[in-house]
């Protein structure tokens, strides 16, 4: 780092100067200029025996007439630092040299002060810049300064080397409870001239041998120390270089190939330390043992060197005006990083300043400390940064919170159409969740004992007319800071193989070094995201080893709930049996009608065993390769492609393909090493000629889920004469403990896509979803950016928020068809639709205007054929123009626009994705968006009366008759005091017609679960009447659930035949009795898994087909009306138009999941299915 950047000045003022190059705020303190030497200074500081000296001032520059520390400027600006009556005055440069020293004019009175004229100073010369101070009187001085500020350091030792002159300093620390309080504005550092050491002079005594010349270490000429050197796996550390830890550091020797060494001289005093160091693994210090002998050995094992990994960032805080806060963060690595920068808004807060290691203390914050926080640590193999912390302040009399809601509209049941807003919707009003300063402990922690956000402090109950009846509706009025609803975090999904959809049975998941859980028969797992946690890695292990071992970087949402990833895992390549003694070639990439990406060359006698034993014999190779030709092949990516550059910023990668390695013993029940492994890539398989230069190997590290480089490639002069017209470049690279391997170019040329999801094809902001994940694949364009991509090159997934989200992509700035996409949204395992490109665009549905729209060339993937699924859309990801109003907001964002693309308002562009509900309709009383935990109210009347365990119930009503029809729970209080006759809110379902008996559907309907209200005070078993929609009456009532209901009291009166009445049941009751019941730490997952059981008709299974006749608890004989005596429901389904029903939608009970049967669009390779009729 070029330290000649840093600019040292000595006003008394607050500026930025630099750390190692880093920007840095800091006090002004006085320095020397790097490079001039320092000159004697004329009188002592401190206490003299006629009086006291005051702090040095330096008011003004030497600029205009020349240089004026005039005595009652001093006193304008320091006042009382300045005593009436000074006996003597004296000045030096700001580089410590007196002004008699300097050969200029200049002119002191203690009385008046000190100046210097430039036009009295030699030809070509100007006046230096000083610093005055004054001596005064016993006792004339105030005191007051000396109170704040912290007794001097003692004096640092002497920069100069023996006999010569350097400079010792000092400082001090001011006390005031602001270090911007005006009094701090003295100097906090001094500096005095100094000599080294006599030169003649050893202080270094030996216990047993000489001092050497250099006085640096003890010589023992009769001792021969022997030394080995091994790698992790015991493999012979070749190259290993040897230095003498001493003052000077000294290279004494470098290991052989056997990893051996001798050094003669040593002393085996116990205290001469070696220092081993050798490329990619961790220095390590071996000390000499005591003894007597004259010769003696040592070992020493290295350890790989791991870059620095946050394991701790620093949390958003929110604070008022003049209170404190602190930010932490702990990185891991090999070796352990020790020193940590903080910065503020990417500037370096000085260390001697505000005195952090890796926590920050902020005190007596002001309004203009608010700002991003973010801290940097390295070791010797890298950097890292953390991820920015926000500080949101506000004045002391100011809200926390903006008291005002925002507009959310929630959609009505079909029955209540307003006519005063000509819509089926209702504004209740919404506070967003935002961090805010609350109550504070006394304790100042890394993370606050109590976190607090915005949320709903005060609503209001109000009357909705619908037609025959009304429904309450509890509206947000205002907004205040209270606790934050506690949540959990939660991703769950299936791991299952690329190629078949196999399940990993039973498979293990490891976070970190943990295993933290298991797939189920199908593949399926739920874990609970560890609180605090940035990036979730999580590597799924097959114990039956048919499949890779899988490293997956999973996005999820942090404000609670759960996100749905389906894992896709590579199966293993057969394995293939090599002489460990002769050399082999294994070819990268096996696509049809084209040559391999590249080759693995392994050298004869290159195999070795975990003890370090060299092995000689048959050699099982199982070598899987991840070939991105194949654009099918894109989920199956490991990781997220990512890695930490130099200075601790996380850069993305393009691949060029991975590959797995595993090398086993004959009887494959040991795993076996190698080394100097050579890969051949094919220069013809890298389209884009600038990514050649940049090409590297990498390895991936499955603690981090980050890549890390293994070497470089060069061209391979070895293989001209053999194939002229091909070109390769070869890389070097050994095989031990990790065993998956990356082609991959640092690609910097990256841009944000905007997307969001929302309920339905309306579009609304208040209808988007969160939780649904959004992926791209980045296509690799061929040359001249032809509109057909060969490959794919990266893979990325993001999870929506309130906002949407921002998913990572390569872009072009100077060619918009250079980098093209694919984007994909799924929630739960469903695939959601995109908006339609054909038969023409219509800018306002796809949510992005014309003509940037022209320019990035969207396409749905049924563009083209009707036929293939609606569920993806491609587009050029074209940068977009720094001038260009039109491409200013959105959908596309430069890099460096993270913040700007995540806080878009809805009204800018962005691309869209909508959920195919089916024929089920929710109301709350209390609104609650269940893709939002943390928007949770405390309320008697929520439909769910706790935000970390949500339990869904639902019955099964079978419907005897021609048509299908509506049935709605209406769900209110039935035995708790507080909620009695109140409503919770209604449920509403279509029924689904049996594919095999005409006069014959079913509904799974959901009802409000008995139990304890939020206060967790009082049981309420919830009233629940079962009401289907025409002319229709019960038949009968399953068995067992009568008898349960009238063994359980109080019993519910049912004297209207054409609904049913009961006092929900407390107890999760099953299929027997056709009551499905299911608790989550995520509403929707509860759901749906109770509505999978319900269909089934089972208590343990779960099915996407309703089965009709199974696990029925109520029957209704359903008959066909006269047209005469349509019910409101039969109306507004012969009358969609009004109600915003497009007739062309397709009713479907539960969506059919996105494991369909597969196809391919035609010359592209990209995955497709044709939705089977039966799922419509």
């Amino acid at each position: 780092m070029d330290r000649t950047k840093c600019l040292f000045s000595f006003l008394l003022l607050l500026e930025a100067t630099c750390i190692f190059g880093e920007r840095v705020l800091k006090q002004s303190v006085s320095r020397i200029h790097l490079g001039q030497k320092p000159h004697s200074l004329s009188s002592k500081h401190g206490s003299d025996s006629h009086g006291t000296w005051t702090t040095w001032f330096n008011i003004d520059h030497p600029g205009g007439n020349g240089d004026y520390e005039r005595i009652d400027a001093i006193r304008f600006y320091y006042r009382d630092r300045v005593c009436p009556m000074p006996i003597r005055i004296e000045a030096r440069t700001t580089d410590w040299t007196p002004a008699d020293s300097t050969g200029q004019v200049v002119h002191l009175d203690a009385r008046e002060g000190f100046w210097c004229l430039n036009k009295e100073q030699s030809a070509g010369q100007t006046c230096l810049n000083y610093a005055v101070r004054f001596l005064c009187p016993p006792g004339s001085l105030s005191q007051n300064s000396k109170m704040l500020w912290s007794s001097w350091s003692k004096w640092s030792e002497c920069t100069a080397p023996c006999d010569q002159s350097g400079i010792q300093t000092r400082t001090r620390t001011c006390l005031a409870e602001s270090l911007w309080d005006p009094r701090c504005k003295e100097v906090s550092e001094e500096g005095r001239r100094c000599t080294g050491t006599p030169c003649s002079v050893c202080n270094l005594t030996c216990s047993m041998g000489h001092v050497n010349a250099e006085c640096d270490a003890c010589m023992c000429e009769e001792h021969l120390l022997h030394g080995k050197v091994s790698l992790p796996d015991g493999a012979p550390a070749a190259g290993a270089s040897i230095y003498l830890q001493a003052k000077k550091t000294k290279l004494l020797t470098i290991s052989n190939k056997e990893g051996e060494f001798q050094i003669p001289g040593v002393c085996p005093d116990g205290r001469t330390v070696l220092h081993i160091k050798k490329a990619k693994y961790a220095a390590a210090l071996a000390t000499v043992s005591e003894g007597s002998e004259n010769s003696s050995s040592v070992h020493v094992h290295l350890k790989r060197a791991d870059r620095p990994y946050m394991v701790q960032h620093p949390e958003d805080k929110a604070r008022r005006e003049g209170q404190a806060a602190s930010f932490c963060c702990h990185a891991v690595g090999e070796p352990a990083p020790d020193r940590y920068l903080w910065f503020h808004n990417d500037t370096l807060l000085d260390p001697a300043l505000y005195k952090y290691k890796g926590k920050l203390l902020l005190k007596n914050l002001r309004l203009g400390q608010a700002g991003q926080y973010s801290c940097k640590t390295s070791n010797d193999a890298g950097s890292v940064k953390s991820k920015a912390a926000i500080l949101t302040l506000v004045a002391k009399d100011e809200a926390p919170c903006n008291p005002k809601p925002e507009s959310y509209l929630i959609r009505l049941p079909h029955d209540c159409y307003q006519n005063s807003t000509g819509s089926f919707y209702y504004d209740v009003g919404r506070c967003l969740t935002d961090t805010c300063a609350g109550s504070l402990d006394n304790g100042l922690r890394c993370k606050d004992a109590i976190a607090y956000c915005c949320g709903v402090s005060r609503t209001e109950t109000r009357e909705i007319t619908c037609g025959r009846y009304t429904l309450p509706i509890k509206v947000a009025v205002e907004c205040g800071c209270q606790k934050c609803v506690e949540t959990k975090v939660v991703v769950r999904g299936r791991a299952v193989a690329s190629d078949t959809g196999e399940p990993l049975r039973f498979g293990h998941i490891y976070l970190g070094n943990n295993r933290v859980s298991m797939t189920g028969y199908k593949g399926t797992f739920s874990i609970q995201v560890p609180p605090a946690t940035e990036r979730l890695v999580l590597t799924f292990v097959d114990r039956l080893q048919k499949f890779v071992n899988t490293t997956k970087v999973l996005p999820f949402n942090k404000n609670g709930g759960a996100v749905f990833h389906e894992i896709k895992m590579l199966r293993k390549k057969p394995p293939i049996t090599l002489e460990s003694t002769e050399s082999s070639v294994i070819p990268l990439g096996d696509m049809e009608g084209d040559d391999p990406i590249a080759e693995l060359e392994i050298p004869p006698n290159t195999f070795y065993r975990q003890n370090g034993e060299p092995y000689t014999g048959k050699v099982k190779a199982s070598v899987t390769f991840l070939d991105p030709r194949n654009v099918s092949s894109a989920a199956a990516a490991q990781s997220d492609l990512n890695f930490v550059g130099d200075e601790g910023d996380m850069i993305p990668l393009r691949t060029y393909g991975m590959f797995s390695m595993d090398f086993t013993d004959e009887t494959a029940t040991e795993s076996l090493n190698a080394g100097k492994v050579k890969v051949h890539l094919d220069s013809a398989q890298v389209r884009m000629p600038e990514h050649l230069k940049g090409m590297k190997l990498w390895s991936l590290n499955p603690q981090t889920g980050l890549w890390e480089e293994e070497g470089d490639f060069h061209l391979d002069q070895s293989r001209r004469s053999k194939r002229e017209e091909r070109t390769f470049l070869v890389g070097n690279m050994e095989i031990r403990e990790r065993r998956l391997f990356n082609l991959d170019v640092p690609e910097s040329r990256r841009c944000y896509i905007k997307v969001r999801a929302f309920r339905s094809e309306r579009y609304l902001s208040s209808e988007q979803v969160m939780g649904v994940v959004i992926s791209v694949i980045n296509l690799e364009p061929t040359a001249g950016y032809s509109s057909n991509p060969r490959a794919w090159g990266r893979f990325d997934s993001a999870v929506t928020g309130f906002n949407g989200a921002c998913v990572p992509a390569f872009c072009d700035d100077q060619n918009p068809d250079a980098y093209s996409a694919y984007v994909m949204a799924a929630l739960g395992g469903e695939e959601l639709e995109a908006v339609p490109s054909s038969p023409r665009l219509n800018p306002a549905a796809i949510g992005v205007p014309q003509p940037y729209l022209n320019k990035l060339k969207y396409r749905r993937t049924d563009h083209t054929d009707r036929h293939v699924k609606k569920t993806a859309f491609r587009i050029s990801v074209a940068k977009p123009t720094p001038n260009a109003a039109e491409e200013s907001n959105g959908p596309i964002y430069p890099y460096d626009k993270h913040r700007e693309c995540e806080g878009a308002p809805s009204t800018a562009a962005h691309f869209r994705f909508y959920r195919v509900e089916g024929d089920r309709y929710d109301y709350n009383t209390v609104p609650f968006n269940e893709d939002d935990p943390m928007n949770w109210t405390e309320d008697y009347l929520a439909w769910w009366p706790k935000p970390m365990e949500f339990r869904a119930c639902y019955i099964k009503v079978k419907i005897n008759g021609p048509l299908e029809v509506n049935v709605r729970s209406r769900n209110t209080g039935g035995t708790h005091p507080r909620t009695v006759g109140q409503l919770y809110g209604i449920r509403d379902v279509r029924s689904i017609r049996d594919l095999d008996q005409p006069n014959l559907s079913t509904a799974c309907l959901e009802f409000k679960c008995s139990g304890m209200l939020y206060d967790q005070g009082r049981v309420d078993r919830t009233l629940v009447k079962i009401i289907p929609q025409g002319n229709c009456f019960r038949e009968s009532v399953n068995s067992m659930l009568h008898e349960y209901l009238v063994n359980h009291l109080p019993v519910a009166v049912n004297n209207d035949s054409s609904q049913y009445t009961m006092l929900a049941p407390l107890d999760p009751l099953g299929h027997n009795y056709g009551i499905y019941t299911v608790t989550d730490q995520d509403p929707r997952t509860a759901k749906e898994i109770a509505l999978g059981r319900c269909f089934d008709g089972t208590s343990d299974g779960s099915s996407r087909f309703m089965k009709s006749n199974v696990g029925v608890a109520l029957t209704f004989s359903c008959q066909e009306r006269d047209a005469q005596q349509e019910s409101v429901f039969q109306s507004l389904r012969n009358v969609p138009g009004r109600y915003g029903v497009s007739p062309l939608r397709e009713r479907i009970g539960v969506r059919i999941p996105s494991d369909g049967r597969t196809g391919r669009i035609r010359g592209k390779g990209i995955p497709i299915v044709r939705i089977p009729q039966r799922a419509q």
